[in-house]
């Protein structure tokens, strides 16, 4: 089944517009705590934890929830319609700087970020769970992975590229370094590109023969095997996402420039759009290898990037606009490869559960997030960052050095360690997905024998 393009530039639109937030949390909360709000960064670093444990019962529960629903729209999209205002609203009090004494700032920071994570799960899940509906065909899902890969890299960027400069235009109007207003900018935007997309994306696959229960939902979680071995590797960009979260201290006090931060954003809209490429390779080489390939890459860039040092700030950018592309990619490759165990888990349990497959993925990549981000507090802890300072320590400069550099690459090396034990191949997928079709039809045929055989007139001697 092949979607047509006015489609996945939509899907692209909403993945787009509901990363302005994504990008802003992702980005800048932690500076948002420490230099604006004033709360620690220990105290920063638990309120991720936190977060992360309530994801850990809700994003399942809620994905399993979806998974039983039907309405006229179809499994997600009606969620679609709803989640971009609780996503527009969540994030603007995520920004909010409330005047108020040390202990009442550090829960307000706490309720909106939990609040923030637990309504952009209700987006994020039926977000990416509809590339394994848009089709069935696994080229045609690289094809909406890569749209929609691109539209959250390229949200991020722009949170990176405008945000800086926004919040430094309506810095001189407020007392917040114009976070507030520069947020609530981004999401007027991102607003109507999501809202866009629940518009024009389409479901065309249907849902399992049999009725779902919650219960179903959890055992075809269970016996999704090579979901798992995907999410391990995935959750292990954890280590990248330190690295993003230090990058604007890094730009602060060893380049001396906080504007440098645009060229992330920058970095990462031009690799996103390279990245459109991706359905091209794995027609060439099976996802698997092309990930492992992309790991050992970035390891060894990030390792020419230690060496060269930072004085050389036009090679240092170079190397990290090569990592940012190799890094994008593999994401890409994991989506796809997610969208595949779908049928797997469908082979084996005769249920199809896509939402609370895909939930896995949103809630290991909010897990990877906040333990980076709880990570972030405790590395500048300790390497001696003092808070607001107007200069750093030798030592702090070369440990925000070491974090952009040699962090991501450990991580790298783990997540190739990992995929290298991912056995469930494109052919494999393709074999499945002939054995599910045949299943259909012999259901399909049985139902009409019945129905034939209820209907038919009985005759007597």
């Amino acid at each position: 089944m092949k979607i047509p393009s006015r489609e996945l530039w939509s899907y692209f639109g909403y993945g787009l517009g509901q990363c302005f937030s994504f990008g802003l949390v992702g980005s800048f909360i932690n500076y948002f705590y420490t230099d604006v709000l004033g709360i620690s960064a220990l105290a920063a670093s638990t309120i991720f934890l936190i977060a992360r444990a309530w994801d850990a019962i809700h994003d399942p529960l809620f994905a399993s929830i979806m998974d039983t629903i039907n309405s006229r729209f179809g499994k997600f999209r009606h969620f679609m319609l709803i989640a971009p205002l609780l996503i527009t609203g969540v994030t603007l009090l995520s920004f909010y700087k409330i005047e108020a004494d040390t202990t009442t700032k550090i829960l307000y920071a706490g309720v909106t970020y939990i609040l923030w994570g637990t309504l952009y799960a209700i987006s994020d899940i039926p977000f990416w769970s509809m590339s394994s509906v848009m089709t069935n065909d696994s080229s045609e899902r690289t094809r909406a992975v890569t749209a929609a890969m691109l539209g959250v890299n390229a949200g991020i960027a722009c949170a990176n590229i405008f945000f800086p400069k926004l919040s430094t235009f309506f810095a001189q109007y407020s007392n917040d370094k114009g976070y507030f207003m520069a947020a609530l900018v981004m999401m007027l935007f991102g607003l109507p590109l999501m809202l866009n997309g629940f518009l024009q994306i389409k479901e065309r696959v249907p849902p399992s023969l049999e009725k779902v229960t919650i219960r179903d939902t959890f055992g075809n979680l269970k016996r999704n095997k090579p979901l798992f071995i995907i999410l391990l590797s995935f959750f292990f960009c954890v280590f990248h996402n330190v690295a993003n979260g230090i990058y604007i201290y890094f730009f602060i006090y060893n380049l001396g420039d906080a504007s440098l931060q645009m060229a992330i954003g920058i970095m990462g809209i031009v690799a996103a759009i390279i990245c459109l490429i991706a359905p091209m390779l794995t027609r060439r080489l099976q996802k698997r290898k092309l990930f492992m390939i992309l790991c050992g890459l970035d390891i060894v860039v990030r390792g020419i990037m230690w060496f060269a040092g930072y004085q050389h700030t036009v090679l240092l950018f170079i190397l990290l606009g090569l990592s940012t592309l190799f890094v994008m990619m593999t994401n890409i490759l994991t989506s796809s490869m997610i969208a595949d165990t779908i049928e797997y888990a469908e082979y084996h349990t005769h249920k199809r559960c896509a939402a609370i497959t895909f939930s896995g993925q949103t809630f290991t990549g909010k897990m990877s997030v906040a333990v980076g981000g709880g990570l972030i507090g405790v590395y500048l802890t300790t390497i001696g960052y003092v808070p607001q300072a107007q200069s750093q320590g030798g030592a702090v400069l070369s440990g925000l050095f070491f974090g952009i550099c040699l962090l991501p690459a450990i991580g790298s090396l783990i997540r190739m360690g990992i995929m290298s034990r991912f056995t469930f191949t494109e052919e494999k997928h393709a074999e499945i997905c002939r054995l599910l079709a045949e299943r259909r039809r012999q259901a399909t045929d049985v139902a009409r024998d019945n129905q034939e055989a209820a209907t038919r007139p009985v005759t007597t001697n």
